[in-house]
């Protein structure tokens, strides 16, 4: 019997004892069960893997053969750590970079030049308020404004000054260091891109001021190259304005001497009108007309009244006196129906020679025609005329209000700024990635 036999006995034995009984018996169960499965042999592989595995556990691949096994080195500090990795990662590379700035750098100068695009345009024509051509004006010096700022930084200026000064040997000089200097021989678009870095344009959007900055290696090249820039941004200026007055004084001639085709075309017509009629004036002799109409009433009226007075007076009706009143009445009225068929529409219908009617409708259209061209040619003239002496000034110009002058001391590089930047820098790299590994080994475990 052995001793798990004697133990279920014992348990079965004192049945009173109940849950505790059951647990006594399995805590003392538990170690006689660990001990007696660490005493089975396991089951040996066999073949080849089985050397394998006795090799693998048997010999250390990491050493060569034939040295001592080293001893295990002591675990460093946390701030030991902390300091070597600052001073690697951190530290070094600033002051690689303290080297380069104070022992190699070399001084760039900085000249400054400040100017405004003004305008003097005003327009052609007057209105009431001007509200409109004042937003014009300002739109077109805004635009001028930005047209200065990319020619400046634009490789057309860039081509210039290198044809009038060889910029590319002033800033290929011995006096610049090896990571400033700019490689002489390139193509010119090396030369653009360097001439960006170096001479920089900004426009103030309140004021409209254009700054200019430029970066030299001696304190002469500054000043010629900023001399130059602020010369050929005067001539562009210039170009611009003698452009856009030369094209407002080309349309203001050709609409002029359309103007006068149209009145001269106006008084031919007005002229061979007078002599297919044979009026001068329709309207004055229609007037003319009108009065002998009312004349001839007059007279016919004194007329009736005589023949009435006499046939009043109980005379025969074929008296002399009677029979010349009559004739007069008739006549009179028959020059009034013959005056007044030339003003009216029935003469025309009726076929009335010479009907001041119709005369008076061609006379008062090509009259209209000639009013027109007339007011039309005096206002482009006048028009011409301003724009031939406003093409004479000059509308557009540079205000320069701080002229280039020639640095005493060299503003860049900014030492102390770049090396606080590449400190913050190094650390900020240093940091995130050491934030990184720990994460990835975190993630490992």
């Amino acid at each position: 019997m052995n001793a798990d036999e004697v133990r279920h006995r014992e348990a079965k034995t004192r049945p009173s004892e109940g849950l505790q009984g059951l647990m006594d018996l399995a805590r003392r169960s538990v170690p006689e069960l660990r001990r007696n499965a660490e005493t089975l042999d396991p089951i040996k592989p066999k073949g080849a893997v089985a050397l394998l595995r006795r090799a693998r556990e048997q010999i250390d691949w990491r050493r060569l053969p034939g040295l001592r096994p080293s001893e295990p080195k002591p675990e460093e500090k946390l701030q030991v750590v902390l300091a070597k990795r600052i001073g690697a990662f951190v530290l070094l590379p600033t002051a690689l970079m303290a080297l380069y700035l104070f022992v190699f750098a070399s001084d760039q100068y900085v000249a400054e030049v400040k100017f405004a695009v003004r305008g003097n345009v005003e327009p052609m024509g007057q209105t009431t308020g001007g509200g409109e051509f004042a937003g014009l004006i300002g739109k077109h010096n805004s635009q001028d404004s930005f047209i200065v700022r990319d020619f400046i930084q634009s490789r057309a200026m860039a081509e210039i000054a290198q044809t009038e000064l060889q910029v590319s040997k002033m800033f290929s000089r011995r006096e610049a260091d090896f990571w400033a200097r700019y490689r002489d021989g390139q193509p010119i678009e090396e030369l653009a891109k360097y001439w960006l870095q170096h001479v920089n344009a900004h426009i103030e959007m309140v004021s409209g001021v254009i700054s200019v900055t430029v970066r030299a290696f001696t304190p002469e090249d500054a000043l010629a190259i900023s001399k130059l820039v602020m010369e050929r941004s005067e001539g562009l200026v210039n170009d611009i304005s003698r452009r856009a007055q030369a094209d407002l004084v080309a349309h203001a001639e050709k609409d002029a001497q359309a103007s006068d085709e149209r009145l001269k075309k106006a008084r031919v017509a007005l002229q061979n009108f007078r002599n297919t009629w044979g009026i001068i004036d329709p309207v004055k002799t229609a007037e003319s007309t009108l009065k002998t109409i009312s004349e001839l009433q007059k007279d016919k009226l004194k007329a009736e009244n005589d023949l009435q007075v006499l046939r009043g007076s109980r005379l025969d009706e074929n008296s002399r006196g009677i029979q010349t009143l009559v004739a007069t009445v008739a006549a009179v009225d028959g020059q009034i129906t013959r005056l007044r068929n030339q003003l009216t529409n029935e003469g025309l219908a009726a076929g009335a020679p010479n009907n001041i009617t119709q005369a008076l409708l061609e006379f008062e259209g090509l009259k209209v025609e000639q009013t027109i061209a007339e007011k039309l040619n005096e206002s482009l003239h006048l028009m011409l005329d301003r724009a031939r002496i406003a093409a004479s000034k000059q509308q557009v110009y540079l205000a320069t209000f701080v002229p280039p002058t020639i640095p005493d001391s060299s503003i860049y590089p900014e030492r102390g700024h770049v090396l606080l930047i590449t400190l913050f820098c190094c650390f900020a790299l240093w940091s995130s990635a050491s934030l990184l590994i720990s994460g990835v080994k975190d993630q490992r475990l």
